[in-house]
């Protein structure tokens, strides 16, 4: 198997769009050696712990409504181009994510980080809902089949919150600048939202090396 290491947020775009091509790429190539892991990245580490009105977390970073109406133009292509349905109208709420990031570091242990993963993504970019909220977090935890009272009592803790901010500093520290970040077998980075063909080729030449 070859390790490939995901760096992401729940919260960025490009993100879901990337984990969605490489999930076509995957589909097409079942026989792949990827064993997958993702690694926290805060978008926005200094966001209030309970996040912050979706409009007034736009005008504050793009400049106000048009700026944020420019930036997301090319996202909304490239995610129309992917099959899904991003609907940036539903979001109210821009989440502190932390809380997001423990939750899938526990589905991790359990074996269910890739149902965790895309279940944070559709529920905030297809439904709208705020994963910054316990309830939610809950609720989604319950729905890939983890058990939502233990889920509970770990959110009200401190439990792992150290751990998330260590590993999202360390990657900092290794030059990691935006999201998704992928690590091909602990060495090689593939920055960015990448075509399933590219996946498709990288897949294919890993399998070759196995052959010879």
């Amino acid at each position: 198997m070859v390790k490939l290491d995901i760096i992401s947020d729940p919260i960025c775009p490009w993100c879901y769009i990337g984990k969605t091509l490489l999930d076509q790429a995957l589909n097409e190539r079942p026989g792949h050696p990827f064993e997958i892991e993702w690694h926290p990245f805060q978008l926005n580490p200094d966001m209030p712990r309970d996040g912050m009105d979706r409009r007034d977390y736009l005008e504050t970073k793009f400049g106000g409504k048009e700026g944020a109406v420019s930036a997301y133009a090319p996202v909304l292509e490239r995610s129309e181009q992917a099959g899904l349905n991003i609907d940036f109208s539903a979001i109210a709420r821009t989440p502190n994510t932390l809380d997001a990031h423990r939750l899938l570091h526990w589905a991790g242990i359990e074996g269910l980080q890739a149902p965790m993963s895309l279940a944070l993504f559709r529920a905030y970019f297809d439904e709208g809902r705020d994963i910054g909220d316990h309830d939610v977090l809950a609720d989604i935890a319950d729905g890939i089949g983890m058990d939502a009272s233990v889920v509970r009592k770990l959110l009200k803790s401190d439990a792992d919150t150290d751990d998330i901010r260590t590993r999202d500093g360390k990657f900092r520290e290794m030059g990691v600048t935006g999201v998704p970040t992928f690590i091909v077998g602990g060495r090689h980075a593939v920055p960015g939202c990448q075509p399933k063909e590219l996946w498709l080729k990288v897949i294919d030449d890993l399998l070759a090396q196995q052959d010879e």
